[in-house]
């Protein structure tokens, strides 16, 4: 699977590559990422990407030139010009359900804003799929694609040692919550093992974790009630949702 990261900030990934599951994926050749700025297609002496807004306001607002230059030139990279995603807070929300439909595409194209966002004519122009990875504020949209590849590259085949992992894992099934895990030494602290798992009865164990995430479900409850609330409230007044952030 291919990742095209367009950014501002190129240099934010560099340290993100070379560590644990994705340098092992990169290595292997399972996965393979390009990271673009987009500044190499501004044009003029001093290569601006931004202006200010029209109609005022604060901040400046990303140029549309310089992104559809570059998304279509580096679409022209590859025979699959891939899937372009564009972080932003108005997107669709990234779930276990979104990571899976994104891990069917052979290529995706982030697009990572900064400043006051993007030109909506991006948006309209270019179609991408929008993407937020929650209802709050950062200060641009690589952290955000690093979510995306982190979360997509788990279903590429090879990249994990066990493929049952993103089966049993938290959320891969809605709303399910992984069970307790337990490893060595058997008693710490006072605190033991439940003797079950150290049973050997694989189908007890297995009982015993059902349970168990169920349990985890039910306790998360009102955390989820919660926000559900707060939802709520937020669409009956959308002036207490705060500033838009810059993903």
């Amino acid at each position: 699977m291919r990742f095209d990261v367009l950014t501002l900030f190129p240099d934010i990934f560099q340290g993100y590559f070379t560590q644990s599951i994705l340098k092992l994926a990169l290595d292997a050749g399972l996965v393979k990422i390009h990271v673009w700025n987009i500044r190499d297609w501004a044009k003029g002496k001093h290569k601006s990407v931004d202006d200010r807004p029209f109609g005022g306001g604060p901040g400046m607002v990303i140029m549309p030139e310089p992104v559809f230059d570059a998304v279509e030139a580096i679409q022209r990279e590859d025979a699959e010009p891939g899937l372009v995603v564009l972080l932003t807070p108005g997107g669709r929300r990234l779930t276990q359900g979104v990571v899976k439909e994104l891990a069917k595409h052979k290529r995706l194209l982030l697009l990572c804003g900064r400043y006051e966002g993007f030109d909506e004519r991006i948006r309209l122009g270019l179609k991408p799929c929008e993407i937020s990875i929650g209802d709050f504020i950062c200060n641009g949209g690589e952290v955000p694609a690093m979510v995306v590849i982190d979360t997509v590259v788990r279903y590429v085949p090879g990249v994990l040692g066990d493929e049952n992992s993103v089966t049993e894992e938290s959320h891969s099934v809605p709303g399910r919550l992984e069970y307790p895990q337990y490893t060595r030494p058997r008693v710490f602290r006072d605190m033991a093992v439940p003797e079950i798992l150290l049973s050997g009865d694989h189908g007890a164990i297995a009982l015993w974790r059902r349970n168990q995430s169920r349990d985890v479900d039910e306790a998360c409850e009102p955390d989820k009630e919660n926000l559900n609330r707060t939802k709520d409230l937020q669409a009956r007044k959308p002036d207490l949702q705060g500033e838009k952030h810059e993903e």
